[in-house]
């Protein structure tokens, strides 16, 4: 079994900070790529940040320069730094990573629970 677990939501006031992390835990060989997704109520899931396992983060319009997501590859963590947050900000925020889950197989996506981030005075 793969389990990844997202931690770190609540409460902050606009132009506050805060940060969320993703811990994969269970059976697999390999965790290639990250990414963090986030969905608002009423509205579809839109894709936030994404992390290869080599690097080289790539980032959605509306929270670059804001928003900083890493990788501790030895604790098998995400994670999204968030500064400057804004109102529109307010969402599940949710992580996804591709999983190899033996040495000889293929790859499949894996997906959070997710946490509440709310963005609110």
């Amino acid at each position: 079994q793969v389990q990844l677990v997202e931690s770190g939501g609540g409460l902050v006031q606009p132009g506050g900070s805060l940060s969320v992390s993703c811990e994969v835990s269970g059976n697999f060989y390999r965790i290639n790529a990250m990414a963090w997704y986030r969905q608002a109520a009423g509205k579809e899931r839109e894709w936030v940040a994404r992390l290869p396992l080599g690097g080289g983060a790539s980032y959605a319009d509306s929270v670059k320069g804001r928003f900083t997501v890493s990788r501790d590859n030895a604790r098998n963590t995400l994670y999204l730094q968030m500064n400057n947050l804004k109102p529109e900000d307010t969402a599940g925020y949710y992580c996804t990573a591709m999983i190899q889950r033996q040495y000889s197989g293929g790859s499949s996506w894996f997906w959070g629970q997710g946490t509440q981030v709310t963005v609110s005075s």
